[in-house]
């Protein structure tokens, strides 16, 4: 699904002293058990590691497939997490069903500043479960860093610590109380930087987020 990614990753951390220290997740994406299986392999062969952090069930797809087999991975050690995922506001329902009804460690979906479906219902099941959660789509597929990059960031966000429209953005999804992590993409080590910004500093209490939200929609 990434192209190579895996093997870059693979290449990469194998040859850096200590490669344990990473948190290695990746996805399965097929249907059918053997099929799960094989590309659950592969993807381990690929990474260069007996075992990964976190594997996910990516889009639903025949998740009641692949569940058991990831159970039993769980249970033997090859697998630490559990996880599920899409990417639509239209599935959100549905991961909350599966989050509800089976146990899972992991959920991941699509959330933004504005995009804010998943504060109704996903966020506030996952917090009551104790399920962490890893955002994707943080600017929206780029269309919100294309709408913002020529507008003036507010006077005030220097007092969140952040100078870019990227930290801006990832501080505003970071800052809410039941999001663990944010997997922005990007291709371009410039990029990466910014977004590794919004990480450090202050992060917004709910006023602020609100304030936040506001100002981009009002743009």
């Amino acid at each position: 699904m990434y192209g190579r990614a895996e093997e870059v990753v693979g290449a990469i951390t194998t040859q850096l002293p200590n490669p344990d220290s990473f948190f290695y997740a990746t996805k399965v994406w097929t249907q059918g058990r053997e099929a799960g299986r094989r590309q659950m392999q592969d993807s381990l062969r690929k990474l260069g590691r007996p075992r990964v952090d976190l594997m996910q069930i990516h889009n639903l797809l025949d998740w009641q497939t692949h569940l058991p087999l990831l159970r039993a991975w769980k249970a033997s050690g090859k697998v630490r997490y559990l996880g599920i995922t899409h990417y639509t506001d239209s599935r959100h329902e549905e991961l909350e069903r599966v989050m509800r009804r089976e146990s899972f460690d992991f959920v991941q979906f699509n959330y933004s500043i504005l995009d804010r479906h998943a504060e109704q219902r996903l966020l506030p099941a996952a917090a009551d479960l104790g399920v962490a959660t890893l955002i994707n789509r943080p600017f929206s597929e780029g269309v919100l860093l294309e709408k913002l990059y020529r507008r003036p960031l507010p006077p005030w966000a220097a007092e969140l610590g952040v100078s870019t429209w990227a930290g801006f953005l990832l501080k505003f999804i970071l800052s809410h109380p039941a999001v663990t992590c944010v997997i922005p993409g990007t291709s371009r080590p410039e990029h990466l930087t910014d977004n590794l910004a919004a990480a450090t500093g202050p992060l917004p209490d709910a006023a602020t987020r609100e304030k936040m939200a506001a100002y981009v929609q009002n743009l």
